[in-house]
C-alpha cells in the first residue's frame, strides 16, 4: 500500500469523479484509476462503484474513508516533525492559548521538562475557530480552549474545570462577602470580552442569569484584563467575569466566585495524529 494510493482514493471520494480528482492531483486520469484499483485489490474490498454516469462510495469505502484521512494526517505530521528536526526546531511545542491559561501552562511546562529538558513553548493567542484552523493546517501542536468544540476531526480531552468569578471594585458592597450571588449581577454593569474570544464563558453566564431571572446591564467590552481591572477599580459599579483568575490582579479590585458555583470545562485539542501516549502525558501535565 502506497501513500499516493490513499491520496488518490480520498480525492476521488471527495470529488466523486475521476477526471476532477486527476485535475486536483495534477496527474493523468488513467493513473488515478489504476492506483485506486490497486488499492482495492490490496485491501480486498471494493471502495467505489463505477458506472459510465457516476462514481459513488460503497459502504466499505465510506467506512474506510475516515481511517484513510487519519492515516494521511499522520503521514503529514511525520513530515512536518521531520522538517522541524531538519530546521533545528526540535523541542518546540506550539500552543494555542485562551485567556487565563497562562499559570496552568507554566506549571505544565515545568512537568514536561522533566522528560524533555530542552522543551520550549511557542504561545499563540486567538479565537477557538482560529486555533481549530491552525491545528488542521499543522500550524499548532495543541490548543487549550474552554467549552464544547464542534471539530470531530480533532482529538479533544476535558482536562480541567474553571469557576466563573466576578472581578469588581473592592469597595463595592458585593465584594464584602466570600461569594457574589448571581442575582447581585443585576446591580453591576458587566464588561465582557467579545463573544468570539470566549464563547463558553458567555454561554455559561447567560444560562446562569436566565436561571436566576436577571438580565444584567452591559458596558464596553473588555480587550485587556489588566486595563479593564484599572478602570473597574476606579468605578462605582463596573465588573467583569473571568475564568479561574485566582487572586485579584491589582489593588482596588476584588475577585469573588459566583454563588451558586458556575463552571466551564477546559479542553486540550490536538490533531488526530497525536499519539495516545503523548495525549496522556499532556493531560497529566495540564491537569
Amino acid at each position: 500500500m502506497e501513500v499516493r494510493q490513499l491520496r488518490y482514493f480520498v480525492a476521488v471520494a471527495e470529488e466523486l469523479h475521476f477526471g476532477r480528482a486527476a485535475e486536483r492531483l495534477h496527474v493523468a486520469q488513467p493513473a488515478v484509476s489504476q492506483q485506486v484499483g490497486r488499492l482495492e485489490r490490496e485491501l480486498g474490498v471494493r471502495l467505489l462503484e463505477r458506472t459510465s454516469r457516476r462514481v459513488a462510495l460503497t459502504g466499505d469505502g465510506r467506512r474506510l474513508l475516515d481511517e484513510v484521512r487519519a492515516a494521511l494526517s499522520a503521514v503529514d505530521r511525520v513530515r512536518a516533525v521531520a522538517a522541524d528536526l531538519a530546521a533545528g526546531r526540535a523541542g518546540v511545542l506550539r500552543v494555542g492559548t485562551t485567556p487565563g491559561t497562562g499559570p496552568r501552562l507554566y506549571r505544565a511546562a515545568a512537568k514536561l521538562r522533566a522528560d524533555v529538558p530542552d522543551l520550549a513553548l511557542t504561545l499563540v493567542d486567538g479565537t477557538i475557530a482560529a486555533h481549530v484552523a491552525a491545528l488542521r493546517a499543522g500550524e499548532l501542536d495543541i490548543a487549550l480552549v474552554r467549552g464544547a468544540v464542534g471539530a470531530r476531526d480533532l482529538q479533544a480531552r476535558e482536562v480541567w474545570r474553571d469557576p466563573l468569578q466576578v472581578l469588581l471594585p473592592s469597595a463595592h458592597p458585593a465584594a464584602r462577602a466570600p461569594a457574589v450571588p448571581i442575582t447581585a449581577l443585576a446591580d453591576l454593569t458587566l464588561r465582557l470580552p467579545d463573544r468570539g474570544s470566549d464563547p463558553a464563558l458567555q454561554d455559561a453566564l447567560q444560562t446562569a442569569c436566565r436561571a436566576a431571572g436577571i438580565v444584567p446591564s452591559t458596558g464596553r467590552p473588555v480587550r485587556s484584563l489588566e486595563d479593564a481591572a484599572v478602570e473597574i477599580g476606579m468605578s462605582e459599579g463596573d465588573a467583569t467575569i473571568v475564568c479561574g483568575c485566582g487572586d485579584a490582579p491589582m489593588p482596588g479590585v476584588a475577585v469573588r466566585p459566583l454563588a451558586p458555583l458556575v463552571e466551564v470545562s477546559g479542553l486540550l485539542l490536538a490533531p488526530p495524529s497525536t499519539a495516545p501516549a503523548c495525549m496522556d502525558a499532556l493531560v497529566a501535565a495540564l491537569a
